[in-house]
């Protein structure tokens, strides 16, 4: 077998499946053999669309000459992900005329995915979609699984559905135009499926730092398809996160927060990127986990060593309130009855959803105590 190629399998009631691998986006049998109609949307952003969007383009019409094929193009960054530019989506679907058959190719990352995803879950009550994620962090998170959402200003992701792709391909040639803050964003993601359920890979993590941050392509495509493959197993015991896959979460009710309540930015500002505010999530997470006694503080400074030598941030960033935040995660999905329901750990590949977690214990973590 390739060791630059791998393949994930996602079962369960919509099977699809991750390829990974360089050079997939110029493979246009393989791309068009998930087009089922005539018309094809492609959803890209103002970064990546200059860069790939023309070579996917001649590679659907020339395995497909046929196919209709419409563009979009979002502004780049997460303050693009909207229910305006979803609006704008849908027109686009309308003027190409797209049939129930139609397909939408999402081409970026995890705000093109999030917001094309959607915009197919929406068109006809659901047409298909099919991922081809470009940033590490999509390729490992956003891009499986099946959630779709946009933002609004009281939070991310609370406007959205659960519509698995058809498939999902994974060109890691594009992470080769990846700038290294966005590679280290992803690996924080990466890191995180070692921290909610597998030691070997949080320990692994820890001696292929080196390799991973110089993009080594073996590497690189083994960091992938194994958080792929815990995905797969989670998403397929419980595609709507009606319990284990809640798991996945770990650090981003925290993370959300940051990210809401900085605002959601360029990708040349300096706010956090989504998976530096998961990295800082994580260590709030685990602090707190320490603090009730359900973890060790060795795991916690294990933790915050390995995302500090991959280059992500650790602390709240200056200047948000403790209150406001807490604020913030008071609107997370994953709350019942009004009370916090937060992932935290018994350590490291030990985590656990935990119920009605005291705000107080929270705000203490969010000030710094």
């Amino acid at each position: 077998m390739n060791p630059l190629f791998r393949t994930v399998d996602v079962g369960g009631e919509s099977p699809y499946t991750i390829t990974i691998g360089p050079g997939l986006l110029a493979d246009g049998a393989a791309l068009a053999r998930h087009v089922r109609g005539r018309h094809v949307l492609l959803v890209s952003d103002s970064t990546v669309a200059p860069l790939y969007a023309a070579a996917v383009r001649e590679a659907l019409h020339a395995a497909r000459p046929e196919l209709g094929i419409g563009t979009f193009i979002l502004p780049a960054g997460e303050a693009s992900k909207t229910l305006a530019h979803f609006g704008h989506a849908i027109d686009a679907l309308a003027t190409l005329g797209a049939t129930r058959d139609a397909c939408v190719f999402a081409l970026g990352g995890g705000v093109v995915g999030d917001l094309a995803g959607f915009a197919a879950a929406c068109w006809m009550r659901g047409v298909d979609c099919v991922q081809l994620p470009t940033t590490l962090l999509s390729m490992v998170d956003s891009s499986v699984g099946g959630k779709t959402a946009v933002d609004i200003p009281q939070g991310k992701n609370l406007v959205g559905a659960f519509h698995p792709p058809r498939a999902v391909f994974a060109d890691t040639g594009a992470l080769r135009t990846l700038p290294p803050r966005e590679l280290r964003a992803g690996l924080a993601e990466v890191i995180k499926y070692g921290a909610i359920r597998d030691p070997l890979f949080f320990q692994w993590l820890e001696a292929e730092r080196a390799a991973l941050l110089e993009s080594e392509p073996t590497v690189l495509a083994q960091a992938i398809a194994r958080s792929c493959e815990h995905k797969a197993e989670i998403v397929e015991r419980d595609p709507l996160e009606r319990g284990e896959r809640a798991l996945l979460n770990l650090g981003h009710t925290f993370g959300h927060a940051i990210e809401t309540e900085q605002g959601y930015g360029s990708p040349d500002n300096d706010n956090l990127n989504h998976g530096e505010a998961v990295a800082v999530g994580m260590v709030l997470a685990a602090r707190l986990s320490a603090q009730l006694g359900m973890a060790d503080d060795a795991d916690t400074e294990r933790l915050i060593a390995l995302l500090r030598a991959y280059g992500l941030p650790t602390a709240i960033p200056a200047g948000l309130a403790p209150d406001a935040l807490l604020a913030r995660m008071r609107l997370d999905k994953k709350n019942q009855a009004g009370r916090l329901r937060l992932v935290l750990w018994r350590g490291i590949g030990r985590a656990e959803v935990v119920p009605d977690v005291d705000e107080a214990r929270v705000l203490k973590v969010l000030a710094g105590g």
